[in-house]
């Protein structure tokens, strides 16, 4: 889904069960992760208000599915650093986020899992949980990124009603 879309700006459900469907959905989510060269995505960027995201393979960490995620501490020192978004292509916006995360999800399997990261990964993670709580990288814009995006905006804006 690309901005604005709704979808991208409502808080997403939990999921109940890891059923045949959410193998299904989590499956396309990793086919269209790759496809668009992306380090992760989340259901409402498919259309999905799930709380679920997925994440490609980097450094020590395998490609994965993260159902229900839950951030334990998102905490140390904070840096801005340049991220994208795939449905706000063409669009990077300096994000202050912490250093620091420990997150917690189930896997396909059913298992919970904990993992941390102080890097790529944990700021990764920290994205994809704003899609899950309805937030864009938009929200984090200064005044003078939004100057800059201004036409890219309008121009996601436009194509978005044209498509409906």
């Amino acid at each position: 889904m690309w901005y604005p879309d709704p979808v991208l700006k409502r808080r997403a459900e939990p999921v109940a069960a890891i059923d045949e469907g959410i193998r299904a959905l989590i499956d396309d989510m990793f086919a269209v992760m790759r496809e668009e060269e992306g380090l992760g995505l989340a259901a409402p960027q498919v259309g999905r208000s799930l709380r679920i995201f997925v994440t490609e393979e980097h450094e020590q960490f395998p490609a994965r599915a993260y159902i229900n995620p839950r951030l334990i501490t998102a905490d140390g020192p904070v840096a801005v650093r340049d991220e994208g978004c795939l449905s706000l292509p063409g669009i990077r916006v300096g994000v202050r986020r912490p250093s620091h995360v420990r997150i917690e999800a189930t896997g396909l399997d059913g298992e919970r899992f904990e993992l941390e990261d102080s890097g790529l990964m944990g700021r990764c993670w920290l994205h994809e949980h704003d899609h899950l709580e309805g937030r864009l990288i938009t929200d984090w814009m200064s005044p003078i990124d939004r100057l800059a995006a201004r036409r890219a905006l309008r121009d996601l804006e436009a194509a978005f009603e044209e498509d409906r």
